[in-house]
């Protein structure tokens, strides 16, 4: 029932009718392993076929443990992985995607984590991508010296998936963007209030079927401008504050 339920996995997916199969069978392994495991599968306002598959690969499992909820309109990343999160009911929360270069059954390493930790709502997890592309890893460089620079912090390899952290970590947060850039934000207000950063490798796989936002040269280019946008703008925040 909900109420044996401690994890809550939430995975945005925005038209990957191609990957659904694949991603519940990745769900199902999770789910199999622990029983006080949640999954929130969002379907991000998807115009492809993913609603109908969603209500027909999901039919047969147990509501409380496995599920979908519906966002009409895309109103970007961040937005359904907010609704998911709010969907949820466990006390350690989390997301990842839905491609599955990153596996969701990562989240049960992170989950030993939390169990090895003194205080699991003082511990912020994000994965570590190993077996990337240089030129993927030369952004996420760029990235991390101007994050450096700019919020005066230390932040690798932002948007490693997955990021969990506690419920009273997500309560505490004000108004969380709902675009690419809620990786940062996450990260950021983590490190800012001193929580205990975990990291762990993961394999970073290709992408099955689909294309990422993130994966031509153009896309990279477009989604550090968004960021170094974001960032400025989150700079002025905290000198105001």
């Amino acid at each position: 029932s909900s109420k044996d339920i401690i994890y809550s996995l939430v995975i945005p997916c925005y038209n990957e009718s191609k990957n659904l199969v694949n991603l519940v069978d990745r769900c199902k392994y999770l789910l199999d392993e622990k029983e006080d495991i949640e999954v929130v599968l969002v379907d991000n306002g998807s115009t492809d076929k993913s609603t109908e598959m969603l209500k027909d690969l999901l039919k047969n499992f147990e509501k409380e443990r496995f599920r979908s909820v519906r966002v009409e309109t895309n109103q970007g990343y961040g937005y359904g992985i907010l609704v998911g999160l709010n969907e949820c009911v466990g006390n350690i929360l989390g997301w990842t995607h839905a491609d599955l270069q990153a596996d969701p059954a990562d989240f049960l390493n992170a989950i030993s984590i939390i169990k090895q930790s003194k205080d699991s709502n003082q511990v912020f997890i994000k994965g570590k991508r190993l077996g990337r592309p240089f030129t993927d890893v030369f952004f996420t460089w760029g990235m991390t010296i101007f994050e450096r620079l700019i919020l005066g912090v230390q932040l690798n390899d932002i948007n490693a998936q997955p990021t969990v952290f506690s419920r009273d970590f997500f309560t505490s947060l004000q108004q969380p963007p709902i675009d690419f850039s809620i990786d940062l934000y996450f990260y950021y207000e983590a490190v800012k209030h001193n929580y205990n950063i975990k990291r762990f490798p993961v394999k970073f796989g290709l992408r099955l079927e689909g294309q990422g936002h993130n994966e031509k040269l153009i896309s990279k280019l477009k989604y550090s401008w968004k960021t170094i946008i974001f960032s400025l703008g989150l700079r002025r925040h905290i000198k105001v504050n």
